[in-house]
Parts: structure tokens; sequence; C-alpha cells
């Protein structure tokens, strides 16, 4: 059976997925507007990489930055971009959204886990701002959709997350636990050896997949070495 690691790669346009495919990412992530974060991107950019590439993509849903779903105008909008990137052929997506106490806003994520019914999901770094990770995962098990946790295990980043992050690992299939563990956020090369060891097999990079920064596109050649660094 095969060891091979999940890498899913931040992508922003059809120049950055057909690099980050070339590379060997398994999946991408796209987005818009990484000043804030990760936004939706347009339909169109969606058609335009679907186009280019033949990996996996999950499309982020998210209106704002931050972990608000805002308003319930803003709500009706991000069901409806999730609507039409639907009908355009998307079937994967990323969300995640809280309240300001820190718990799982479950009026947003379920308003949208309905529309995509039929569809997988990631719940993204918003589990890394809540009040109560394990509560927000017991709150969310039931939900349909939803496989994947986007993590770095702490809002600074995989370096000082990486005990919750093995702590989780080790909770695997438990419930509440039984979403794959995405680890993002802060993620280098080092970090790998501990992660792959208690069994964390699906990473994700950003930054990393673009040593010139984000105002240049992704490199084909950084993310073939993490590919490498996977296999």
């Amino acid at each position: 059976m095969s060891n091979r690691a999940l890498l899913e790669v931040i992508a922003l346009d059809a120049e950055d997925a057909i690099a980050a495919q070339a590379g060997g990412a398994d999946r991408l992530e796209l987005v818009a507007d990484m000043a804030a974060d990760g936004l939706t991107p347009p339909r169109e950019t969606f058609a335009a990489i679907r186009a280019a590439v033949d990996i996996p993509l999950r499309v982020m849903l998210r209106k704002t930055d931050g972990f608000s779903a805002g308003s319930a105008a803003d709500l009706e909008l991000l069901v409806a971009q999730a609507r039409a990137l639907r009908a355009e052929g998307a079937e994967e997506f990323v969300l995640g959204f809280l309240k300001p106490d820190g718990t799982p806003d479950l009026t947003a994520v379920e308003a949208l886990a309905a529309e995509l019914a039929g569809c997988r999901w990631t719940f993204h770094r918003a589990i890394d701002r809540a009040a109560d990770r394990d509560q927000l995962r017991k709150a969310l098990a039931d939900v349909p959709g939803l496989d994947t946790y986007l993590t770095a295990g702490s809002a600074t980043g995989v370096e000082a997350g990486l005990p919750v992050l093995l702590a989780e690992a080790a909770r695997q299939g438990e419930p509440g636990y039984g979403a794959r563990i995405l680890v993002g956020g802060g993620l280098a090369l080092s970090h790998l050896p501990v992660l792959r060891g208690a069994g964390v097999d699906a990473f994700h990079i950003g930054s990393a997949a673009r040593p010139s920064g984000w105002g240049r596109p992704v490199s084909a050649a950084a993310v073939s070495d993490w590919r490498a660094a996977l296999a």
C-alpha cells in the first residue's frame, strides 16, 4: 500500500494551478485576495482553473477577512455563490465560521452544508481560533460533507501548534475526530518527520509554494521539493 501523503497547494489563478500540478500537487485550494487571507474566487476563475488542470479543486467560501459569516444578507450571498460555483462544476469546498464567543456558527455552516449536499468540504483554520477545539469538533461531527480540518494546531502556526496536532492525530477515529487532519499555516519541511511519524498524511502550503512571495506565481520547483519530501 502506498504511503504517499496528500499535498494541497493554494492557487489564485490558472497559472498557479498549472505550476502546482506540474510540481506534484494532489489537490488545490482555490481562493482570491490573499491580503484578506483568502476569499471566494469568482466563478470565472474557477472555470479557468478547472479547464487548466485535472486534479481535485477545493473552493473557498468566505466573504470577508476573519471568521465571521457576517449578516444574514452576507450568508445569503455566500449561499448564492456556492450555488453558482456548483453550477459551474465545483464539487469540493472550504468553509468555516465562528460566533464572536469562539463557538462554531452552526447556522452558517449548516446553511452552506445544505447547499453543498453531496459535496465534500474542509473546515478551515477557524478551528485554530475556536474557544474550545474539542467542543467545535463534536458540534460539527454530524454535519454532512465535512471530511477535513485544515489546522495549524494554533492561531500562531504549526511550530506552536505541534503538541495539539499530535494529540489530535492520536485521537483519530474518536467521536468528533473522524475527519482528516490537513496541516497548514506556517508549515515547514522540518515539521514533516514528526507529523508523518504521528500518522498525519495531508499537508497544505501557500507561501511555501511561492519563494518569491505572493506577488509571484506558484513555483513548480518549490512544490516538487515538498512532493519529494512527502513521497
